[in-house]
């Protein structure tokens, strides 16, 4: 799964920043900015939000739309 891909396509479909993610979240925007980018993965408790978020609003976890 690429979260980086799916994160991004979730904020723009959302239109929103990702500080603001980073606050459904419940993490820092370092966290999302790092995952966006690549240079870490999020924890297993953060990934089970991002699925969850993901779902809600039909953005698949490949970073695309429609699940």
């Amino acid at each position: 799964m690429d979260y980086g891909k799916a994160l991004r396509a979730l904020r723009e479909k959302l239109l929103i920043t990702q500080t603001e993610l980073a606050q459904k979240l419940g993490v820092s925007y370092a966290s999302v900015n790092r995952w966006e980018n690549k240079k870490c993965e999020p924890t297993m408790k953060a990934k089970r939000k991002i699925v969850e978020l993901c779902k809600k609003n039909d953005v698949s976890l490949n970073g695309g739309n429609n699940l």
